[in-house]
Parts: structure tokens; sequence; C-alpha cells
């Protein structure tokens, strides 16, 4: 058994080993070099094996004490046969030592653990988050992220949205996020993630990261992405499609940064789409000829009166309001 942080999950089976260890060691007549060699490799396996069995024995110390102490006062107030009982009265104080040492054991694993801070913005919103080692996270609208960071691990599971990440470097301690099965890990960089219905996009700006699906039941992908290359991920089929994109298109991608959508020759669709991403009333384009007609400029994320006069005025279509369902058509 190789040592490993998620031992602290299973600490009460580590603490009831280490129980049944120490007491077979104090109390077999008929302890072997076999089975002392089968406690060693168990106590080779882990540092928590080690520290649970150091403490159950330590509390098998203190109660052969306290056995002691009242052996020596039965002595004086029983007769010879009451004293037969002892050894199992000494092992039941000994239960009870082991169980409070237990408690402590477990109190402590679970001190120990990571604390992972969760991070969430709503729909509109918009957060920087700083950490001590000089990374940052950027949440875009409607973002969950879950972060573990200590000194021995970096990690992010972003549960839902978008986010961008500058990293600070530190190959002994990547940076890793988790998304859908999928695992990105910096090389000393800036880069993009975002989760969607059907995929997800991985988009570098700056550096180096790996791509790939060490979750996935088919053989997985890595694709090593540099600044302007784009990585894009179905989630059904775990498939990773890597293309490159212009810097502008890429500075134009990450406007929500300055609170902005930038279109360039978008389908009216998916410009719909992206502004439904940052507010409570919904554009819905329901006609196929209206959703594939082109709209450009640099609009308010949060302005979605802007987008409708560009409907009406300029490419000359009709807007309904239906509370907050707004109906583009012809």
């Amino acid at each position: 058994m190789s040592a490993d942080p998620r031992d602290a999950l299973d600490a009460a089976s580590i603490e009831a080993r280490a129980s049944d260890w120490v007491i077979a060691r104090k109390t077999s007549e008929d302890w072997t070099g076999a089975d002392q060699e089968a406690l060693d490799a168990w106590l080779a396996g882990s540092m928590a094996h080690r520290i649970a069995y150091w403490r159950m024995n330590q509390a098998w110390s203190q109660t052969n004490r306290l056995a002691a102490l009242r052996r020596s006062e039965a002595r004086d107030k029983q007769p010879a046969p009451a004293r037969a009982g002892v050894l199992p009265n000494m092992l039941k104080i000994a239960a009870v030592f082991v169980a409070v040492a237990a408690l402590g054991i477990g109190a402590a694993y679970r001190l120990a653990a990571p604390r992972d801070r969760v991070f969430s913005t709503p729909v509109g919103g918009h957060e920087v988050v700083n950490f001590a080692d000089g990374s940052s996270i950027e949440l875009n609208t409607n973002t969950a992220l879950r972060a573990r960071m200590t000194t021995d691990q970096r990690i992010v599971w972003l549960q839902k949205g978008e986010a961008y990440f500058r990293i600070k470097h530190d190959s002994t301690h990547p940076f890793i996020v988790m998304v859908d099965g999928h695992r990105v890990t910096d090389l000393g960089t800036e880069f993009l993630v975002r989760r969607g219905a059907r995929n997800l996009e991985v988009a570098v700006m700056q550096g180096r990261v790996t791509f790939d699906a060490p979750d996935s039941h088919t053989p997985s992908q890595i694709a090593l992405l540099t600044a302007g290359e784009v990585a894009t991920a179905d989630t059904a089929t775990d498939r990773i499609r890597v293309s490159k994109m212009a810097l502008q298109e890429l500075t134009d991608e990450l406007g929500w940064r300055n609170g902005v959508l930038v279109f360039n020759h978008t389908r009216l669709a998916e410009a719909a789409a992206e502004f439904n991403r940052y507010n409570r009333e919904k554009l819905v384009i329901r006609d196929a000829a209206v959703a594939n007609l082109e709209i450009g400029g640099t609009f308010q994320a949060n302005n979605i009166e802007a987008f409708t006069d560009v409907a009406q005025h300029i490419l000359n279509l009709h807007v309904e309001y239906h509370g907050r369902e707004i109906v583009v058509t012809r």
C-alpha cells in the first residue's frame, strides 16, 4: 500500500487495523516472525499507518501501567482467585483507550485534511480570486469552482461556467484544472477554460498547457497547447480537437473580462446565446433564416437592449417581449 493523501478519508479503517495489530502483538502467545513481517509491511505502507500504530501503542502502554497499579491494589484487597479476571479487564480498559485514541486520530486527520475553497458567481457576475502563490483565477458569469491550494497541491475543479487562469509556474507543484473528467496542466501560462453543455474549450494566451482525459474509458489523448491554440473536447466522446486562433480572436473571446461581448460576422443565434449567458432575460430565435443572419460589433454584456436595437433598426427584424423572453422574428 503506497502513501496517499486520500488515506485521511479512510482514517476509521486505519485506526481499527492499528488497534488489531497492537492487541495481537501484545497479547498473542504464538506471535511469529511471519506476523512481524506482515506488521512491518503494513507500517511501511503509509505514514498514516505508522502514526495510528504509534498512537494505539501509546494507549496500550498507558493501559498497562493503569492495570499494573490496579493489580497492586487488588493484591491487598482481594483473594488470589479474584485476580484471574485482570487480563480480560485490562483488555476492556485497552479497548477504551484505543477508542479514545481513535477519536483523537480521526480528529487529527480531519484537521490535517486539505480544506477546499469554493467560489461562484451569479448570472452576470464577475470575480477575480488571488492566491498566496501569485496565481489568480478570474470567474465569468454563472461559474462555480472548487480550489485546493496548499504547499503540496494546486488543484481546481471547474464545476460550471468559464474561468481565466493566470498561473505562477512551479514545476515541483504543477497547477491542475479538472473539468468533466479532463485535466489541464499548467506549464507556465495564462489560459481560458470554458465548460459548455456539450463540450469544453481550453484556449492558451501565453505559455503552454497539456490537456488530456485521464478518466476516459477510451485511450486518453494528450494535447500540448501553446499560445494561440484552442482545444475543444466533446464531453460525450472525449475526442480532443486542436485548432489555431489569431491573437485578436482570442482577445475578443476574452472581452468578458472587461464586461463586453465582441462579435465579428457572428451568427445571430450564437450572439443571442452569448447574451443569454449574462442576462436573466433570454433572447429566443426560432426562425432558421433569422438565426443565420450575421452581426458584428462590441456590446456591454448586460445591455441586451443594444442587441435588440440592432436587430430592429439594422437587420429589420421584429422584437416581441413575453415576460422574460425576447422573441426575435422576421
